[in-house]
């Protein structure tokens, strides 16, 4: 098992940054796809960006793409996403994940296997 907790959420004006962090715990995620996700007030869950086990590969959604980073620090069990010129429409609440190794990287972005409970994001106009 694996258990992620996101932190780094809060308010920021628009424009702003904010650095997310997801801590692993349980297992070494060194041989795991990663990835964040979000979800905005009434709307489904949607894909942010995610990144191959050993950093080498990263995908991003079109809305964030040029602004978002994600980075990993296999050591420190940790996934980061950096988060430049933020927009109101990138509030949601941020969710962590996890997919277990031996897929491709599509496969385990579109499966993931475990998941954080969350860290909000409000971002004001």
């Amino acid at each position: 098992q694996v258990q992620l907790v996101e932190s780094g959420g809060g308010l920021v004006q628009a424009g702003g940054s904010l650095r997310l962090s997801c801590v692993a715990s349980g297992r070494t995620i060194s041989s795991y796809v990663m990835g964040w996700f979000r979800q905005a007030p009434g709307k489904e869950r949607e894909f942010v960006a995610a990144i191959s086990w050993s950093g080498g590969t990263t995908r991003y959604s079109d809305s964030v793409k040029g602004r978002f980073t994600i980075s990993r620090d296999n050591a420190k069990n940790t996934v980061y996403l950096q988060m430049n010129s933020l927009k109101p429409e990138d509030t949601a609440v941020y969710y962590c994940a996890a997919g277990t190794p031996g897929r491709s990287f599509s496969e385990a972005i579109n499966g993931m296997d475990y998941w954080g409970k969350g860290t909000l994001v409000t971002v004001s106009p």
